[in-house]
């Protein structure tokens, strides 16, 4: 991390208020700036590198220095003219980079800069002054291509960073609206947003319907439906009608700031095999020293070299032992991959979970809230006494009754009968009914909207009727009945329904030879018949938390286990599992999303396998670069040891290769976004 970044004063609590706006903004660019020096801590200051008219002079007067050299033999006196223009080329690209060489040689620092400085002087000593140009000169234009290139891994994060509008409509106690800066706006407020504006806090919606666009943050390719009560986030798009929104949150605490903290704080944390190229790359420079050294000495006396023909390729060697591209084969891919989950949804807490997620061979998923939407809906409902009552108006009775009392099964099957076009008529004397249900006057008659006990304790239970609700409660689902007080007219079953992409998910996870389970607190007929619905074989239910932790301890001994929850009640096993996944909707706790590794922002299992995927593909990509950076420095050792390097081909060799490394990482971010998937 840069440890010299520091935060202004003025960010502080206590800063007045007519600073925020700037601080908003000073934020972000130092979040930018933060991540830059992250992405690109590998070893040498690019602060010290001229901008591109120095460089495209230096790389002119260094062609013309070796032009130089090839005519001195035929003119003499241009011997001396290049190796002036050689100084200059070397003055224009690469001053800053000797000096900070000579300081690093000082320290007994073996980085680039103090490799290109040991280069450079040797090859002026030796005569090879034209090539000491053109290697300085080659340096500088291939560090300024790679941090342009550097520069797309970052623009991601960029890009969310500037997601949230700067300015909100912030709605008056007269009615009408005043524009300020989002950082301002205080919660409990509420903005006006416009059809085609991005809503700028995240809130909750107290005016209006409309289609969101979520992309941005959830990674979702269709727009949601938004009405009363829903949430929605800073960043997302509203598509056709005027909302008013409600502040939950300040910007400082949006889920898009969230979102660009975890990744943040994702790239602080190295992933096992960077942390284990970083220890490589500490003790591989020393040796290719000593290895250079040792074929300046060695090469004449054993091989017949001349001293210069050797010192020459000694000096190349130095040249390409920069470990630049090993050190960039991790960071860029670890930042692309970590990049393109938080784009679609994912936050992984770290370059661990995402290297360890391949790993995982068995998915444990809680149930209410997980695997099902937590929220009840009326999943079946039948006419029992059609003598008595139609179908039509079986269901207008319940809606009359069901819509206007607030408890959760109620409304449930208000909700499920709305849907059917029912009108409302007049209620009269609604009554609770405590531990049974409710009651009311239509048109003159009471009706009941109770439970089993009710029926059973009005002689109304019949072995039928018993057998019906045993049906359903076996699924469980909560059973209410519509009834006089001399008949059970008709029958409704309310249950927390499968989430919509939970079925495709666990065929995905199967696919990839993982095997999804349930391990859930509630009743083990509900969960069996749940887990069922998904296409899971495997499924415990009626556990306490410390049961589920045994049971992930027994998976545990089969492979790593990742564990899929939402509650508190969870918190113990996403901690204890290999990694742990929480729903990152409304109805996730705050201590699912602290505990686990991964958060999944629009509760979409389908971004479980989604992630293994990535970390899989992530896994190929960091191999192939530290491969391909280590086989091009091996191919051009050998190359020295034979006497056929040059130093400008070094450098060639050296930069090209980080800027393959680079590019290959970069694959990942396009890759993400080819399909709806990571």
């Amino acid at each position: 991390m840069d440890t010299k970044h520091t935060h202004s004063p003025c960010c502080s609590p206590a800063a007045p208020k007519a600073h925020a706006h700037a601080d908003h903004e000073r934020h972000k660019h130092d979040h930018a700036a933060h991540i830059h020096a992250d992405d690109h801590d590998h070893g040498h200051d690019h602060g010290v590198l001229p901008g591109w008219p120095r460089i495209s002079a230096a790389l002119v007067m260094a062609l013309l220095a070796e032009a130089s050299h090839w005519l001195a033999p035929q003119i003499p006196a241009l011997e001396y003219a290049g190796m002036a223009l050689a100084v200059v080329a070397i003055g224009l690209s690469g001053l800053g980079v000797y000096q900070a060489g000579l300081k690093s040689l000082a320290h007994l620092q073996l980085g680039i800069h103090a490799l290109m400085a040991v280069a450079v002087t040797g090859a002026f000593l030796i005569g090879q002054w034209p090539e000491a140009a053109m290697v300085m000169a080659l340096y500088a234009a291939a560090e300024r291509i790679e941090d342009q290139a550097m520069d797309r891994a970052r623009l991601a994060i960029r890009n969310l960073l500037g997601l949230a509008p700067d300015t909100a409509e912030v709605l008056q106690p007269d009615g009408s609206s005043h524009t300020q800066p989002t950082a301002e706006v205080p919660t409990g407020a509420t903005v006006r947003v416009p059809p085609g504006a991005r809503i700028p806090l995240d809130g909750t919606i107290t005016a209006g319907h409309s289609s969101v666009n979520q992309a941005p943050i959830t990674g979702e390719s269709v727009p949601v439906d938004k009405t009363l009560g829903d949430s929605v986030w800073a960043g997302s798009i509203n598509q056709q009608a005027e909302l008013q929104v409600q502040v939950t949150a300040a910007t400082a605490d949006s889920m898009l700031a969230r979102i660009v903290k975890a990744v943040e704080q994702a790239q602080a944390r190295k992933a096992p095999t960077q942390r284990f190229v970083d220890r490589f790359a500490a003790i591989y420079t020393p040796i290719v020293m000593v290895l250079a050294m040792a074929l300046a000495v060695l090469a004449p006396l054993l091989l017949g070299w001349a001293w210069l023909d050797a010192l020459y390729q000694a000096l190349a060697l130095l040249v390409i032992a920069c470990p630049c591209a090993l050190v960039l084969s991790t960071p860029v891919t670890v930042v692309s991959a970590l990049t393109a989950a938080a784009r679609h949804g994912v936050l992984l807490k770290g370059g661990s979970v995402l290297e360890s997620a391949r790993h995982l061979r068995t998915i444990a998923l809680d149930k209410t809230g997980t695997l099902t939407t937590g929220q009840p809906a009326l999943v079946a409902w039948e006419v029992l006494d059609n003598a008595t009552t139609s179908p039509a108006d079986a269901a207008l009775l319940a809606w009359q009754i069901a819509s206007r009392s607030a408890h959760p099964v109620s409304h449930a099957i208000a909700q499920g009968l709305h849907a059917e076009g029912l009108s409302a008529s007049p209620v009269q004397d609604l009554q609770a009914l405590p531990g049974r249900g409710v009651q009311a006057r239509i048109h003159g008659a009471t009706y009941y909207l109770v439970n089993l006990r009710w029926a059973q304790e009005n002689g109304l239970a019949s072995p039928d009727l018993q057998a019906a609700v045993h049906a359903h409660s076996s699924l469980g689902r909560s059973v209410s009945l519509l009834a006089t007080s001399s008949h059970v007219l008709a029958l409704f079953a309310v249950a927390d329904t499968l989430r919509p992409q939970a079925r495709q998910a666990v065929q995905q996870l199967q696919a990839m030879g993982i095997a999804p389970v349930v391990l859930s607190g509630d009743h083990p007929d509900a969960v069996r018949a749940m887990a069922a619905q998904a296409g899971i074989t495997q499924a415990e239910g009626g556990l306490l938390p410390e049961d589920k932790l045994q049971r992930l301890h027994a998976l545990q001994a089969h492979g790593a286990v990742g564990m899929v929850g939402d509650g508190i009640n969870d918190a113990p096993a996403l901690a204890q599992a290999n990694i742990g996944f929480a729903m990152g909707g409304a109805h996730s706790t705050g201590m699912a999303m602290e505990t686990a590794d991964v958060v999944l922002m629009h509760d979409d299992l389908r971004r479980i396998p989604d992630t293994i995927a990535l970390s899989q593909r992530a896994h190929r990509v960091l191999w192939q670069n530290i491969g391909l950076a280590l086989g091009i420095k091996a191919g051009f050792f050998a190359l020295a040891v034979s006497g056929h390097a040059s130093m400008w081909l070094a450098v060639l060799a050296d930069m090209g290769v980080s800027l393959l490394v680079v590019a290959n990482g970069l694959r990942l971010r396009r890759t993400a976004h080819k399909k709806p998937a990571i």
